[in-house]
């Protein structure tokens, strides 16, 4: 299906109405999984010219994507990654854990960003970053975009390397997120310690039910409790 390329065209307002320099994109995956963290990475790429086929990585084939995320990891100017595991997910909710995530990739990149473009409309940062979110960033926005390339292969590894050790579960295939097989072997096992114990997926296995999270709200955020 053909998509129109990302752009720079809201770096440069950014530039020209700030006055800013350093503009980073923000994009983050495994915010909907039932196992593993959830990842942010946050590129900075300047306003050159970006590789052919760049886009948000939900519409690039598994093959493409990974040819392109060890182009983007050279191309960018710098780039960061960060994670919320789910035990933070379990205790502090989703939005919360997002912005943690999301200010650990920004304290890792060498420069400190003076704007933050963001996908999506829900601003999780907060100050005291300037952020400006943008819907569709990851398809718009050359920055979001490569950091929605490089966040998905990143943690697509993370899962694969995980399901090593739990075989039963093809996190390598599903990356922790629903599918029948997760389903059938979360009935059969359980889940494994790198399952988010609050979501309410719990709630349709009887025999796993006593190991659910209760979180408290605490207006930290929404918890996110996908169904089978």
């Amino acid at each position: 299906m053909p998509y129109e390329p990302p752009t720079h065209s809201v770096e440069r307002s950014l530039r020209a109405t700030l006055g800013v320099r350093t503009v980073v994109g923000v994009d983050e995956v495994g915010r909907g999984a039932w196992a593993g963290p959830v990842t942010v990475c946050a590129a900075v790429t300047g306003l050159r010219r970006p590789p052919e086929g760049l886009t948000d990585s939900k519409l690039i084939s598994v093959k493409r994507r990974t040819a392109l995320a060890r182009v983007l990891v050279g191309w960018v100017t710098s780039y960061a990654l960060g994670h919320a595991s789910p035990e933070e997910i379990d205790r502090l909710g989703m939005t919360a854990s997002l912005r943690l995530a999301a200010v650990r990739a920004l304290e890792a990149l060498p420069v400190r960003p003076d704007a933050v473009i963001l996908d999506g409309k829900h601003d999780y940062l907060g100050g005291p970053w300037r952020v400006r979110t943008v819907i569709k960033g990851d398809q718009s926005c050359v920055a979001v975009a490569a950091a929605s390339v490089i966040a998905k292969v990143h943690r697509d590894g993370m899962m694969a390397e995980i399901g090593a050790g739990h075989a039963r579960f093809c996190f390598a295939d599903n990356a922790g997120y629903p599918s029948p097989v997760h389903r059938a072997a979360l009935e059969e096992l359980g889940p494994t310690p790198h399952h988010r114990l609050s979501w309410s997926y719990l709630d349709a296995l009887p025999r796993w039910q006593h190991l659910k999270k209760v979180r408290i709200p605490d207006g930290g955020g929404e918890q996110l409790g996908l169904e089978f």
